[in-house]
C-alpha cells in the first residue's frame, strides 16, 4: 500500500504579531491572529472572511510548538468552508523567522459541491517569513 500526495492548494497568510500569554500549565502560549489570507489551486480557490481566525501555539519545554489553527474561507463561487488543522514546529533554535510548519488540514462544509472537502485529509508544509507572511502547500492524502 502506498500514500499518494494530490496537489490540493497553496495559501498565503498574512500574520499579525503574536500575542505572548507566557508561561502555564500548558507550556509557554503564543496567539497568532491571522490578518488575511487566500487559497489557491484548481480544485479549491478562496479567501478568507471574518476576524475569528487565529493560531493557538503552545511551546513545550523541549521546543516543539503545537499549532491549532481555525480560520473561515468564501470560496470564489460563494461557499463558505471551515478549515482547522493541528501541527507542529521545531523551535529548539527560538522563535525567530524563517520557521517551518508540518500540518493536517481538514474542512468542514454544508455545500453538496464541496463536500468531497468533508472527506479529505490533508497535509502540508509551510514557512513563516520575517514579513509575519506564512506560505504553505498542501497535499490531499489518498
Amino acid at each position: 500500500m502506498t500514500i499518494e500526495l494530490v496537489p490540493l492548494c497553496t495559501l498565503r497568510i498574512e500574520l499579525k504579531p503574536p500575542i505572548e500569554v507566557g508561561c502555564g500549565a500548558a507550556g509557554t502560549r503564543l496567539v497568532g491572529e491571522l490578518a488575511s489570507a487566500k487559497i489557491e489551486g484548481e480544485r479549491l480557490s478562496a479567501e478568507m472572511v471574518g476576524s475569528a481566525a487565529a493560531d493557538w501555539i503552545v511551546v513545550g519545554p523541549e521546543g516543539t510548538a503545537m499549532v491549532d489553527v481555525r480560520s473561515t474561507y468564501r470560496t470564489d463561487d460563494g461557499v463558505v468552508i471551515f478549515v482547522h488543522y493541528n501541527g507542529r514546529v521545531d523551535v529548539t533554535n527560538g522563535l525567530d523567522p524563517p520557521l517551518t510548519l508540518y500540518v493536517a488540514p481538514r474542512f468542514e462544509t454544508g455545500d453538496e459541491r464541496y463536500t468531497w472537502l468533508n472527506r479529505v485529509q490533508a497535509v502540508g508544509k509551510g514557512v513563516i517569513r520575517e514579513d509575519f507572511s506564512l506560505d504553505y502547500e498542501w497535499y490531499e492524502v489518498r
